[in-house]
């Protein structure tokens, strides 16, 4: 086994030593790679979307097994939570006046499982809740979101209403994850279930991602005019971005501890 990591662990410390700029290109070839590798096994590219939500749906079910089973929500974003709680009911909103499919009936699901989390951790476990290192101001990014969907929205024949609120958790889903960044900034130290939950929110994103990216070139840019003009689409696909950037650092020290062999995820300093 140790002849095994080793060559893992030789790549890991040469790219943590290279500086920033190395690691960003090292990071958009990686990228570029995996979307290649998907474009060839996946004939049917929604399916990645449809693989995004359910792998965001199995990270909530590793969160709520931490619950029941650990009895305790010490590392867990209450604001994360209740962010992601507000994206998914603006977007079924959306769903049941805009179009109905499978994507409703998993975000349906979803929802109800991070309610579930937010009960939890404000009632049954909040003697366990580490409020202090949960001080993300949430307002920080609900304003933000907010302003930027009335100004950038779809330009679809949908009413004004809708299609503001289809941009908001577009916005909204993109750094929901970002009070859960900082309470593992504060505490340094990221218990198991913990990581396992934000690097499946990572792996939704780059799937979410994906699916949006090769649909754009599978249709020759056709799906950008479908969404309607203006800064509304690049907005969409920039949204998507986002997300995964602000993730991959995070995964990449997942991944990297995994092979180690450590149980617990230390994070160095400058990290999410």
């Amino acid at each position: 086994m140790r002849a095994q990591k080793k060559p893992i662990q030789a790549v890991a410390t040469w790219v943590r030593r290279q500086p920033p700029k190395v690691k960003a290109f090292l990071a958009v070839v990686s990228g570029m790679t995996a979307l290649v590798f998907l474009r060839f096994i996946v004939n049917d590219h929604d399916n990645l979307f449809v693989a995004a939500e359910a792998v965001h749906a199995i990270g909530v079910s590793v969160l709520i097994y931490k619950l029941m089973k650990e009895k305790t929500c010490a590392g867990l974003s209450l604001k994360s939570q209740e962010l992601t709680a507000i994206f998914l009911a603006v977007r079924l909103y959306c769903s049941f006046v805009m179009e109905y499919d499978i994507h409703t009936l998993l975000d349906t699901a979803t929802l109800g499982t991070t309610l579930w989390v937010i009960y939890m951790i404000r009632f049954k476990l909040r003697s366990s809740y580490m409020e202090d290192k949960d001080n993300f101001a949430i307002y920080y990014v609900l304003v933000p979101c907010a302003v930027l969907a009335l100004a950038i929205h779809p330009s679809t024949s949908h009413n004004i209403l809708n299609r503001i609120f289809w941009a908001l958790c577009v916005y909204l889903e993109a750094v929901s994850v970002l009070p859960q960044l900082r309470v593992m900034q504060n505490t340094k130290i990221v218990e198991p279930f913990t990581a396992h939950y934000v690097f499946a929110l990572g792996v939704a994103r780059f799937l979410s991602c994906a699916h949006w990216v090769l649909q754009v070139l599978d249709t020759r840019g056709r799906l950008l005019t479908a969404l309607g003009y203006g800064l509304w689409p690049s907005m969409v696909l920039l949204s998507e971005i986002v997300q995964t950037f602000i993730l991959a650092d995070f995964c990449y020290y997942y991944v990297k501890s995994i092979f180690g062999g450590q149980l617990v995820l230390r994070l160095p300093s400058g990290v999410v």
